[in-house]
This record gives structure tokens, C-alpha cells and sequence, in this order.
């Protein structure tokens, strides 16, 4: 395992962890842990805003992070590194509080 466990690569796909629910409240996504040492880094729940909304409901376990930072430069008016570097680091705060988890082929 490991310092790759922790590492987000662009071209895996990465799923919602198990140990997590998400709920949309008021056009947010609010995730809340379902067990303890998922997500008590600073606070219990996590909330993403629009564009962190958009590449959670991307995390289908079939688009790998690549294709979904491409949908999002369709969408949002940033160039493609721009995005790119969003998506990873978001994920890489998701990947760190264990809220999503890496899908195995």
C-alpha cells in the first residue's frame, strides 16, 4: 500500500467510499462519514460547492478522472488544466479524508 494509496492518478476511476452518505441539500452536496476515521480531519461533514457537485455525480465508477475533467471544460468556461488541476485537487482531499475510494479493475 503505501504512498500510492494516497496518490490520485488522472487516468483511474474513483468511486464514493462505502463508509459515506451524500445528500444534496440546497444545490450542495453535503457528505457525511457513516464511521469514525472517515473525515475527522476538521470537521464531521463535507460540503462541495457547484463545480465539486458536478465531478462527484461524475464519479460513476466508469469515467476515469480524465474524461471527467474534459466534461467539466465543456461546461465551465477554464481551460482544460485549469480543471484538471481542480479535479485533482479535490480529489486528492477526498482520497485523504477516505471519502472516495479508487475502483479496482
Amino acid at each position: 500500500m503505501g504512498d500510492t494509496e494516497s496518490k490520485v492518478d488522472i487516468n483511474s476511476v474513483y468511486i464514493p467510499s462505502e463508509n459515506i452518505v451524500a445528500r444534496e441539500i440546497e444545490g450542495e452536496i453535503i457528505i457525511i462519514p457513516l464511521t469514525s476515521g472517515v473525515g475527522d480531519m476538521e470537521d464531521e461533514l463535507y460540503t462541495l460547492n457547484e463545480t465539486g457537485k458536478v465531478i462527484w455525480t461524475g464519479l460513476d465508477g466508469k469515467k476515469n478522472l480524465k474524461v471527467i475533467s474534459l466534461e467539466l471544460s465543456s461546461r465551465f468556461d477554464a481551460t482544460s488544466d485549469t480543471i484538471e488541476k481542480d479535479v485533482m485537487g479535490l480529489m486528492e482531499e477526498l482520497l485523504k479524508r477516505k471519502m472516495v475510494v479508487k475502483k479496482e479493475k
